[in-house]
């Protein structure tokens, strides 16, 4: 997996344990995500699918892309897209994307880099491989999360910020059985480098066989654990999770995610992304690519698009 990472845990700072009176999240909530694929084809999990979107608040979906290995040929993207009232964050594990917007943004992102995309009045927007990835095919795999943006932030001008994996805060636990990269928001003071609307972290969390993470987390934040491969247990109650299962945790000081000691061949650790933020608490009306509080303003945000007023796709 060529997301960041270090040959010598112990060289990092370390989480703080769990301290005397310190609470541990409880799980209430296991799902597991559907399959299906999105843009011109490629595979993807709906990793909070049957989550009520009261307990996901401020987040409003997340998708697993991949992991596939591509034939010469077969990789795929988006076509030209608009969004508007939310941020996107695509973290790339495996693999390259190129991203282009109306409004002259874009870049290409690769192995442990995030692209956080605030759509905020509107935009258009297309996610590819490049064409040299298309021609020689390889591995792809990331995740894309979408941020909802609080009603006094939906109208925002549009920005980006291309985060490098060099700029992720990386710690570990007091036995250095575990790599916890904070790419946004701050985890036991440590801050991750992406700058957001609505306070949140966001964590990818490699944990070896046998161990275990107790991660602190911010108590008035909610908090989700979602699988990307391996097999483990979450919560100081064990309850088990796999590749896929997203786990919704309820109120405390730190959350548990242990893996299993014995781990399958292609996956050698169990990977979570970890993500919680503070509940912006307002209604979400929401329709395909716009994520406003009103169906008025959806229907508004059909009509800007189909005008013209989201820009233009460039030459």
């Amino acid at each position: 997996m060529p997301a960041i990472t270090v040959d010598d845990l112990t060289v990092l700072d370390r989480v703080t344990k769990p301290g005397l009176g310190d609470q541990p999240r409880p799980v209430w909530q296991v799902t597991t995500a559907p399959e299906g694929y999105e843009g011109e084809g490629f595979p993807v999990r709906r990793a909070f699918a049957g989550i009520d979107l009261r307990q996901l608040d401020p987040f409003v979906m997340m998708d697993q892309m991949g992991e596939v290995d591509y034939a010469p040929g077969e990789p795929k993207g988006t076509p030209w897209h608009p969004h508007r009232g939310f941020e996107t964050v695509t973290y790339i594990i495996d693999g390259v994307f190129d991203h282009h917007d109306s409004h002259g943004g874009g870049g290409s992102i690769t192995d442990g880099d995030t692209q956080w995309m605030t759509a905020g009045s509107g935009l258009l927007h297309i996610e590819a491989p490049p064409e040299w990835l298309v021609e020689k095919g390889g591995l792809f795999h990331g995740i894309q999360l979408w941020v909802n943006l609080p009603r006094d932030a939906k109208m925002n001008d549009p920005r980006y910020q291309d985060i490098r994996s060099g700029q992720v805060a990386l710690l570990t636990t007091p036995d250095a059985g575990a790599l916890v990269r904070v790419i946004a928001g701050s985890v036991d003071g440590h801050a991750g480098p992406g700058s957001t609307f609505t306070p949140m972290s966001l964590v990818h969390a490699t944990i070896e066989p046998g161990a275990r993470l107790d991660l602190p987390w911010v108590a008035d934040y909610n908090a989700l654990v979602y699988v990307l491969n391996g097999r483990g247990t979450v919560g100081v109650e064990g309850r088990p999770i796999r590749m896929g299962q997203s786990a919704v945790l309820g109120s405390g000081d730190y959350l548990t995610v242990t893996a299993d000691r014995t781990q399958e061949g292609r996956s050698p650790q169990l990977d979570v992304i970890v993500v919680g933020g503070r509940p912006i608490k307002e209604p979400i009306a929401w329709a395909g690519p716009f994520v406003m509080n009103t169906k008025s303003e959806v229907l508004d945000a059909y009509t800007d698009f189909q005008k013209g007023r989201f820009g233009h796709i460039p030459a």
